[in-house]
């Protein structure tokens, strides 16, 4: 006995999702885009922290190929996986000398300027940091400012959390969640009226 395949649609055959007068035709530009981005690296002695473009005091550092800001890592990957654009890692190659010790300013940068060219542009971010140590809140503010600047939004668009690794076993890491909402700026395009005859 053959199993029976369970269709999306039941009145079409071919199981495709029926149109409806509501969709939005293939050719527009959805009005909004939601874009995640995830990263993290090991502290290292010897060099020092950044996060979110901001130099911490700290014992260690994280290491990476760049300067291992994680923060500006994970919202690069947002912002790229928004516009469905290649990621960081394809864009910035570790195995390219290129990019060693890079500011990690340079690649939030590319991945807004395909934004903007995508005619999006960013409504808010929301972060996560989990690290052990240092303390995030008494740079925070300083944090979501140099984000915001580097975003063109107003501070208030950054949202910004820290969390310790409790129970996970990831002292010796910092790991970055991001979520950022981007905005359609290029005004729809509308069919001319047609000329009466």
């Amino acid at each position: 006995m053959k199993p029976r395949i369970a269709r999306i649609c039941t009145d079409n055959p071919d199981g495709r999702m029926p149109k409806t007068k509501d969709q939005r035709p293939a050719t527009e530009q959805p009005s909004t885009r939601i874009g995640y981005g995830f990263d993290s690296h090991e502290f290292r002695p010897g060099i020092p922290l950044k996060i979110g473009g901001i130099t911490l005091q700290h014992d260690m550092g994280l290491g990476g190929h760049s300067d291992g800001d994680v923060l500006l890592h994970a919202i690069t990957d947002a912002l790229l996986g928004a516009i469905a654009a290649p990621d960081i890692g394809a864009l910035f190659p570790p195995s390219d000398p290129k990019w060693k010790g890079a500011d990690s300013v340079i690649f939030l940068r590319e991945a807004l300027k395909r934004v903007h060219d995508a005619g999006y542009g960013v409504a808010n971010v929301d972060a996560s940091l989990i690290l052990a140590a240092p303390k995030i809140g008494p740079h925070a503010a300083a944090i979501r400012t140099r984000v915001a600047g580097l975003l063109g939004v107003h501070s208030d668009c950054v949202g910004l959390k820290a969390k310790t690794p409790e129970g996970l076993n990831l002292d010796n890491a910092a790991i970055a969640h991001v979520v950022v909402l981007l905005e359609n700026v290029k005004p729809s395009r509308k069919a001319a009226p047609r000329k009466k005859r």
